[in-house]
């Protein structure tokens, strides 16, 4: 018998797990390793060209042969791009590892979420969803905040021992997804072939998309946002050091950044009424308040920065996709959530390197 529970109580420690690395700050580790921001910032491009390329592709075949196989596929290509990492000895190696990185966050971006939504449909508290993706936003944030705590770690041990340790944790994520239950709210047509079931999602999904366009909208207004905050958080992690924060200190202020999301991952569900163009106002607001403190003489007020652009950023991420997951059917809904992950992308690939000549100009 299926037990709502335990399923959602297995991908919250799915998401630690994932989330939860000594190698966190990667931006601080190869800023470490002698890399400029400029290398940094083309490395994030390959990172997004890879989205671009697999990310549909990658919720199709979550939809079309089962979305625990594919979360089972990501961690796959987690040890793949870990072990490219730890024998990386030049810019080549580290971005060839990177494309193994985006892999990852290809075949999990929008099947977790799927996954959960349906299972939830399925016992009957899809209701529930918001104050579900605002649990794991606050995993996201909490773990990503003790990974890059531990940055003083892995910068002491090295890069290579750093990311050997992530493999330990690959192997309990294996064993932690093989024990989630497949959820099928359709029974698949049997007589179509394999080709037929990703030709027909295609086409369902951006069929989807024509006839509501509305959610194209939100997609786009979630993923520049979240793309403004997510820069200006990876770029602090180089910045700070430059005005003279010591390295004691630089692993607490990237906690306390992460924390912002704790709070605006709450703050949301306490205002479930509020009318959804003043909440992306808002949160846009705020995130553009971030980054004008990130110019700030002080380590000090960057870090608020960094905080206040976090909070506005998962305010926002929280409302959308719960927004965008009761307009999905559920036959694409892993397909649909990718394109979300597409457009993230999209405007990822425009900004990073124009962030990273930015920041190293300013």
């Amino acid at each position: 018998m299926f037990n709502i529970r335990k399923q959602l109580s297995r991908l919250y420690l799915s998401s630690i797990i994932s989330n939860l690395t000594i190698t966190g700050a990667w931006l601080a580790i190869l800023a470490s390793r002698g890399f400029s921001l400029v290398e940094i910032g083309i490395s994030e491009t390959i990172f997004h060209i890879t989205s671009i390329i697999f990310e549909i592709p990658s919720g199709v075949m979550a939809d079309v042969f089962g979305r625990k196989k594919m979360l089972m596929v990501s961690t796959a290509m987690y040890t793949i791009a870990t072990l490219i990492m730890i024998e990386s000895n030049s810019f080549f190696m580290v971005c060839l590892s990177i494309v193994f990185h985006a892999l990852t966050y290809n075949f999990s971006s929008g099947t977790g979420d799927a996954l959960a939504y349906d299972s939830m449909k399925k016992g009957r508290i899809s209701n529930k969803f918001e104050k579900y993706e605002s649990n794991q936003l606050i995993i996201y944030r909490i773990c990503s905040g003790i990974s890059t705590l531990c940055a003083g770690l892995a910068l002491t041990i090295g890069y290579k021992l750093a990311y050997a340790t992530d493999l330990i944790f690959c192997i309990v994520q294996f064993i932690v997804l093989s024990t989630l239950t497949e959820v099928n709210l359709k029974a698949p047509a049997n007589n179509k072939k394999t080709f037929e079931k990703i030709l027909e999602c295609f086409k369902e999904s951006f069929q989807f998309l024509k006839v509501v366009r509305k959610a194209i909208v939100l997609m786009l207004c979630n993923s520049f946002v979240g793309a403004m905050d997510i820069l200006l958080l990876f770029f602090l992690q180089a910045k700070l050091p430059e005005k003279g924060i010591a390295n004691s200190l630089l692993g607490p202020a990237l906690l306390f950044m992460e924390l912002g999301g704790v709070v605006g991952s709450k703050l949301i569900l306490k205002l479930p009424r509020l009318n959804y163009k003043i909440v992306l106002a808002c949160t846009t607001f705020l995130v553009l308040c971030g980054i004008g403190l990130e110019h700030a003489e002080g380590y000090m007020i960057m870090t608020l920065g960094g905080f206040i652009a976090a909070l506005g950023d998962d305010a926002l991420q929280v409302r959308t996709n719960a927004k965008l997951q009761k307009m999905f059917p559920s036959e694409q809904r892993a397909t649909l959530t990718s394109v979300e992950s597409l457009s993230f992308s999209l405007i990822m690939i425009v900004l990073s390197p124009l962030a990273g000549y930015l920041f190293t100009i300013w």
